[in-house]
């Protein structure tokens, strides 16, 4: 079992002896989602850590766009909630880069790419190829892509 899978199966132990109805109710969906991927395709197989932390970034933001969802339909009660259980998600992902420090990544890439003759709408893919390693589960990518239409278009 992967050490990420193991700590989110512990701390689902101690939120429930804790009475943390929150902290419990998320982690018991993500759970459920890691193991409904172990069990997706023809044969059933265990999640490497990078896998596990895939699962948990999508969920947290099945929660964030949930959020907002709630946000524009007047329901403040719901959006804080699925908040919150962004929140607890967030406590498992790698710290996210900063706008300078995705910035200074981008530019990198586009002086990378542009010294190796991309140039117009050609230059955005050779840029994502060069980035997305790079920023990989650390920055949003929507806001890796807005970024580099930012610096080339610039």
């Amino acid at each position: 079992m992967t050490t990420l899978k193991t700590k989110l199966q512990d701390d689902l132990t101690a939120a429930i002896r804790a009475r943390d109805e929150l902290r419990s109710a998320t982690l018991r969906l993500t759970l459920t989602a890691i193991q409904k991927e172990e069990v997706a395709g023809t044969e059933a197989r265990e999640l490497s850590d990078s896998e596990v932390e895939k699962i948990i970034a999508r969920e947290a933001k099945k929660r964030r766009e949930a959020a907002e969802a709630f946000e524009k339909g007047g329901r403040a009660e719901q959006a804080a909630r699925e908040q919150a259980e962004g929140e607890v998600l967030a406590d498992y992902l790698p710290k996210q880069l900063t706008d300078a420090e995705l910035e200074n990544i981008v530019a990198e890439a586009v002086a990378e790419a542009v010294g190796n003759g991309a140039e117009g709408p050609k230059a955005m893919g050779a840029v994502m190829k060069i980035v997305n390693p790079k920023v990989a589960g650390r920055a949003e990518g929507g806001r890796v892509a807005a970024t580099v239409k930012k610096l080339l278009a610039g």
